[in-house]
C-alpha cells in the first residue's frame, strides 16, 4: 500500500505547486490604476450625456453612442441602437419629466487598455405620475469608447429593475 501512496505523491505535489505558483500569481496581477484624468474624463462624459437625456435633446444625446451599440437590460433583453433611440424619441416626447442623477459616490471608473474605459454606477429616475413624484433607482455599467478623441459608448448594460 506504501508503494502506491509514493506513486501518487510526485503527482500530488506537481499538483500543490502548480495550484501554489497560480495562487501567488494571481496575488501578484494589478489591475491598472484609475488615472484622476481619467475618471475626471468619465464623469464629465456622464454629465454631458444626462444633461442632453434630462434636456431631452436628441442631437447632443445620439452622437455620443457608437452605432455599433448594445444595450442590455435585465427586463429587456438585448436592444439594438435602432430600437434603443426609437425608445429614446418616444420618451422625449413623453410630458412626465422623466429626468436622471447619478448617486453620488457611486461612481467607478476603470481603464480598459487600448480601447477606453468601463463606468459602473448607481443613477436615479425621477417622473410624476398620477401628480405624484416616482423614483427609481437602478444600477449601470457603460463600456466608453475613445475614437479619434471623442467618447462614445458602445455597450451598455442597465440592471437591477
Amino acid at each position: 500500500m506504501r508503494k502506491k501512496a509514493f506513486k501518487f505523491l510526485p503527482f500530488y505535489l506537481l499538483f500543490l505547486l502548480i495550484i501554489g505558483q497560480n495562487f501567488a500569481q494571481a496575488q501578484e496581477k494589478k489591475v491598472a490604476p484609475t488615472s484622476q484624468e481619467l475618471y475626471n474624463e468619465i464623469a464629465t462624459m456622464d454629465t454631458i450625456l444626462f444633461d442632453a437625456f434630462n434636456a431631452k435633446d436628441m442631437a447632443k444625446f445620439k452622437p455620443l453612442f457608437a452605432e455599433d451599440l448594445e444595450w442590455y437590460q435585465d427586463n429587456g433583453g438585448l436592444l439594438s441602437y435602432e430600437t434603443v433611440f426609437g425608445n429614446f424619441e418616444k420618451m422625449f416626447k413623453n410630458e412626465n419629466k422623466l429626468t436622471r442623477q447619478l448617486v453620488k459616490g457611486s461612481l467607478e471608473v476603470h481603464p480598459i487598455k487600448d480601447f477606453g474605459a468601463i463606468e459602473i454606477a448607481t443613477h436615479q429616475f425621477r417622473h410624476i405620475e398620477n401628480g405624484k413624484e416616482e423614483i427609481g433607482t437602478f444600477k449601470f455599467l457603460a463600456i466608453w469608447k475613445k475614437v479619434d478623441n471623442q467618447w462614445k459608448i458602445s455597450r451598455m448594460i442597465s440592471y437591477d429593475h
